[in-house]
């Protein structure tokens, strides 16, 4: 097939984000996109989140670090004519994989129909469980070096620790990469007051879900994993009761007076 061709116009790529998980947490145009397409690609974990909405559509799953070989296997089907999904947890434009398909599609020179279809995002789903922490400028960093050079990661991180951005850390902690959450914690402490609020979120939305509100000089390191989220506050947020709160200003005491 030369590049820019299609053998069939209909195909069509749908890029989605499937949410934390749980169904309730899925928007309509998600649905709608799976239930449309002849076959859903993706990492087994995010099918089995949408597996009620499969049926006896054509899967293609394979492992973690495949994210290349299953984005291809989508461009493939849909260049052949077929509707396809092509499945991210959370949103598939926040460390998914839209950007992977655009820009495979362009270095390839294919021409396809695609539909980015947003989801509910892990930082903004914990953010929900616990209050309003991202009520006002915050930041959100992965951890993970796979792609990233640590050197970067860590430049990133003291320029929002010093910045007092409210942070949501992704890919916080898997068993190979054990000690850069503690180095992410070593560097808020530096610009953070130790009693600065933390929550972290594990499994959000799902019935293995955990929750922890904490401080930075407390942090439960062991007990996050790669499916946890965590998000730091800032100078300016607070614990209400059970609520973790960066006011924004709305509110005036002098307005209730």
């Amino acid at each position: 097939m030369a590049a820019g061709e299609c053998r069939n116009s209909k195909g069509k790529l749908y890029v989605v984000g499937v949410g934390p998980g749980n169904p309730l947490d899925r928007t309509r145009r998600a649905e709608k996109a799976i239930e449309r397409s002849a076959a859903v690609v993706g990492y087994p974990r995010y099918i089995e989140h949408v597996r009620e909405l499969v049926g006896d559509k054509k899967i293609i799953s394979s492992g973690m670090t495949k994210e290349r070989e299953r984005c291809a296997e989508a461009v493939r089907l849909a260049t052949h004519g077929e509707v396809v999904s092509l499945v991210s947890s959370g949103d598939a434009g926040i460390y998914g994989m839209a950007g992977l398909a655009l820009e495979m599609l362009e270095k390839q020179g294919l021409s396809l129909e695609v539909e980015v279809v947003p989801g509910v995002s892990a930082s903004h789903a914990l953010a929900a469980k616990v209050g309003a922490p991202l009520m006002i400028d915050h930041a959100v960093i992965s951890l993970s070096d796979i792609l990233v050079p640590w050197e970067r990661i860590e430049t990133r991180l003291k320029a929002v620790a010093a910045a007092d951005l409210v942070c949501a850390l992704y890919n916080p902690k898997s068993r190979k990469r054990a000690w850069q959450l503690s180095r992410a914690r070593e560097i808020f402490l530096a610009s953070r007051d130790p009693d600065s609020p933390v929550a972290v979120g594990t499994d959000v939305t799902l019935p293995s879900e955990g929750m922890i509100l904490t401080t930075l000089h407390d942090f439960p390191i062991h007990e996050v994993n790669m499916r946890s989220c965590v998000i730091i506050g800032n100078s300016e947020t607070k614990l209400f009761r059970k609520w973790l709160v960066t006011p924004r200003g709305y509110y005036e005491p002098d307005e209730d007076t």
